[in-house]
């Protein structure tokens, strides 16, 4: 004789109900200090000089301070160490500021510093630490690959994040 199970419907569902609050809670959980986070798919993983990724930001709390990431996924196509931009910040009142930043994808040996599994690796830099908004608004901010070449193949995906400290 094969010994039976029961689960009366009531127990099942309060069962489920609580593992679904436990995991939906860790997920949103997780996360919190995230204003904004938006990675754009670069076409055919080359990316084309004159298509920049764009990235629209509304600032509303000019009390907090933010930090500041960039995003990249790379593929073993990236022919450089390297990652030259330029980043175009335009405040909500017209004004702009142009920076050029430079990521470090590979060390020295040619090892991607980047995680992940198999040959596409994801690296996060910190730009900007305890920035504080100045003003409330839409910020744009626009980053060109800055290479010297019109078509940079090996950038899969460009990014940015905004995280409240």
């Amino acid at each position: 004789m094969v010994p039976v199970c029961h689960f009366n419907k009531l127990s099942f569902q309060k069962i489920f109900l609580s593992f679904l609050i436990l995991i939906s809670g860790a997920f949103f959980s997780c996360d919190r200090s995230r204003l904004f986070e938006d990675n754009i798919l670069i076409e055919q993983g080359s990316w084309n000089v004159k298509k920049p990724a764009v990235f629209d930001v509304e600032i509303s709390e000019l009390n907090r301070r933010y930090n500041i990431y960039l995003n990249v996924r790379n593929s073993p196509d990236y022919q450089y160490s390297n990652l030259f931009l330029f980043l175009t910040t335009s405040m909500p009142d017209g004004k702009k500021s142009r920076d050029t930043l430079e990521l470090t994808l590979a060390d020295y040996d040619g090892r991607w510093l980047g995680s992940g599994m198999g040959s596409v690796k994801f690296s996060r830099f910190l730009l900007k630490k305890g920035l504080q908004f100045t003003q409330k608004g839409k910020y744009r901010f626009e980053l060109e690959q800055a290479m010297r070449v019109n078509e940079l193949p090996g950038i899969r995906d460009i990014g940015m994040r905004i995280e409240k400290q």
